[in-house]
């Protein structure tokens, strides 16, 4: 494993990691969520040491959001900055992912997976959405985000708080109450998890908004543990709901963890091996329709 940092168009340097296999002609790139980093989502290591040993490279891919407050810099200007989910802008969210996809372009690599975990993959919906990229092969969503869920503890007093900061003016002051519950965060980063659709695109509702999901072309496969809290209570029914409004989705493929949540606790080698077996199928199927041409 080494550090791999790479700059987005804006300058803002992200740093991720890359476990690299001998040779390797495949990597599988993983947008981090909210907090999503190593120290709360140990599997990251599972699947970074199983896809070396099946010879195919892996990419933790952190972006603004994996700490708190991250200490990085700008490649542009030369001066430090400190990112976090403190000022997350979702509409970076694009930048972010194309900076890893941008590296893997010039690593040469032919095969390009791009996954996400939890907010990841509202993340990495987001930006299949918006972009048909050539370079990406598949997808793989792990854990999508149910933001109503997560919003269910934000009371009508915290959101009338945030509505107000951010209209005055003081959008880039932070909020005097822990976000959620749990974050500490400017009023601008709230504003965007509480009123903006960019990253509110997995839904328990059958009815949600998934117009997001419906522009997706791309084919990949879904994860979820069977104990994902995020989902009221159905994860079966809160990923298969998401996949059925995803224009590819008789050719996706749905995997159900059983008795694990949302960080796949206790079954992070089977996250793993299935990992290693859905994008090993991927790469058999390229390598037989070469040879039939």
């Amino acid at each position: 494993m080494s550090a791999l940092d790479v700059a987005t168009k804006r300058g803002t340097v992200l740093n991720g990691e890359l476990f690299a296999a001998d040779g390797a002609d495949t990597v599988v790139i993983a947008i981090t969520g909210i907090h999503g980093n190593f120290y709360s989502n140990p599997f990251y290591y599972d699947i970074g040491d199983t896809l070396n040993r099946g010879g195919i490279d892996f990419i933790y891919a952190q972006t603004n959001d994996a700490f708190g407050k991250i200490e990085t810099y700008n490649a542009k200007t030369g001066q430090p900055e400190l990112i976090g989910s403190w000022n997350e802008d979702f509409n970076y969210t694009d930048e972010d992912i194309e900076a890893y996809l941008d590296y893997a372009e010039r690593a040469g690599y032919r095969h390009i997976i791009l996954a996400g975990h939890s907010l990841g993959t509202n993340k990495v919906i987001y930006y299949l959405s918006r972009h048909h990229d050539p370079r990406i092969e598949h997808f793989i969503f792990l854990s999508p985000a149910n933001l109503a869920y997560m919003m269910q503890g934000v009371t009508d007093e915290e959101k009338d708080f945030v509505r107000a900061q951010v209209a005055r003016g003081a959008g880039q002051k932070l909020l005097p109450f822990y976000f959620m519950g749990w974050v500490v965060c400017v009023a601008d980063t709230a504003y965007q998890w509480l009123f903006t659709p960019t990253l509110n695109n997995a839904h328990v509702e059958p009815d949600g908004d998934f117009s997001e999901a419906a522009q997706i072309t791309h084919t990949g496969a879904l994860v979820i543990g069977t104990y994902d809290n995020f989902t009221r209570g159905d994860p079966v029914r809160f990923l298969e709901n998401l996949n059925n409004h995803i224009p590819t989705a008789r050719q996706n493929e749905l995997v159900f963890i059983p008795r694990t949540g949302h960080t796949y606790q206790q079954k992070e080698q089977e996250l793993a091996d299935h990992i290693l077996r859905i994008v090993g199928k991927w790469r058999a199927s390229e390598t037989e329709k070469h040879e039939e041409e």
